[in-house]
């Protein structure tokens, strides 16, 4: 009998403890979505080409002499060869294999940054770039690696305009090439399906939604009802606010979307068995599409491909999100096995609530 005890408070502990990793792993503190990114508007007029490019200064700190956190005009010209230098090592451009026979830096046009941006103006700083070639260029690529060392969610969105067509692509450390000239529809689609995969996997309250969603169980076909709901409602809201629509403040949507995880997470602690799932999620959906559309509306899109990068993104996000479920729900089928399985389940429960609450008192209070 005493180890038959010892053994259960070893469960039970166990449980705790597993419990607060995956709730901690899911549920810290989020940074925000565009933490470390740059803004480039790329003119391709051959054979010339002009980059105008706002980054975190941080990517240039030695040539910040003051230690303002932005670049001057004084200190550009001041360090106009190592910068130039730098800069052509961290973003290669080529027509044909060639490189561009004149290229020079100097101080450039500070560009718009999305809201959610946890920086200000005063942390980024601006440059122009201009490549020249001697001959005119019928093919151009770049290579584009300037990017915060160790941020997988570094990141840098890009706008290129050439005659009358504009093309929207994201520079990410994993994905850093592309073509400039006649560029293959693909590769804009690729870039925001990309996009969205990150912007759901580094949305934690999305996750802890997708999860509490899961925790009473369920056969996989009718969870997959449940996540289609879920799917097909913020999809509807998330075309709608990308095409300006309906509009709401971000902020009043941000606290319903932590009150929505609260409740669905309230609902393990007290029900038995998943009762209208799928309504519930259909719901709760309209608002995370809300949420989910902010990404795109703060970067300005034009409207001439919106269609395409609202697509893509969107088809990132399912993809991501059917990764999320799959994985909550093999690991929780699995816990199943335990006789300390409910404990857990119910420990889990209670810690996205908690986290749902503090991000509850953050966006009304603090936000």
């Amino acid at each position: 009998m005493p180890y038959f005890h010892s053994s259960k408070l070893w469960q039970i502990s166990l449980s705790w403890g597993l419990g607060l990793l995956m709730v901690l792993a899911l549920a810290s503190p989020s940074q925000a979505h565009w933490a470390d990114l740059s803004v480039a508007d790329i003119q391709v007029r051959e054979p010339d080409v002009t980059i105008n490019l706002t980054i975190p200064t941080g990517l240039v700190t030695q040539f910040d002499d003051d230690g303002d956190r932005q670049l001057s005009a004084p200190e550009i010209t001041r360090h106009q060869a190592n910068l130039q230098q730098f800069l052509n090592e961290k973003i290669r451009l080529t027509a044909a294999g060639a490189k561009p026979n004149t290229s020079s830096v100097r101080a450039g046009v500070t560009q718009n940054l999305p809201n959610n941006l946890n920086a200000t103006p005063e942390t980024h700083s601006s440059l122009l770039l201009a490549y020249h070639w001697a001959q005119p260029i019928d093919r151009l690529n770049i290579d584009y690696k300037l990017f915060v060392p160790g941020v997988a969610t570094a990141r840098c969105l890009a706008q290129v305009f050439r005659n009358d067509r504009i093309d929207n692509l994201v520079f990410t450390p994993t994905s850093t090439t592309a073509a400039l000239i006649d560029a293959p529809i693909w590769q804009q689609i690729t870039s925001f399906i990309g996009l969205g995969i990150e912007h759901i996997w580094t949305g934690y309250d999305h996750i802890l939604f997708l999860v509490s969603l899961l925790m009473l169980g369920g056969s996989l076909p009718y969870l997959l009802k449940v996540v289609t709901a879920f799917s097909f409602s913020h999809s509807f809201t998330l075309f709608l606010a990308a095409f300006n629509i309906i509009s709401v403040p971000s902020r009043f949507v941000e606290i319903a979307i932590a009150l929505s995880i609260a409740y669905i997470a309230s609902e393990s602690l007290w029900r038995k068995q998943p009762q209208a799932r799928w309504q519930l999620a259909f719901a709760f959906g309209l608002i995370h599409g809300l949420g989910f559309s902010s990404a795109l509306q703060e970067l300005e899109l034009p409207r001439t491909n919106l269609l395409t990068s609202l697509g893509s993104f969107s088809i990132g996000i399912e993809l991501g999100q059917f990764a999320i479920v799959l994985i909550a729900y093999f690991l929780l089928s699995y816990l199943r096995k335990f006789s300390w399985d409910l404990t857990m389940r119910r420990l889990i429960s209670v810690g996205i609530i908690l986290m749902s609450a503090i991000w509850f008192w953050e966006r009304v209070f603090v936000g």
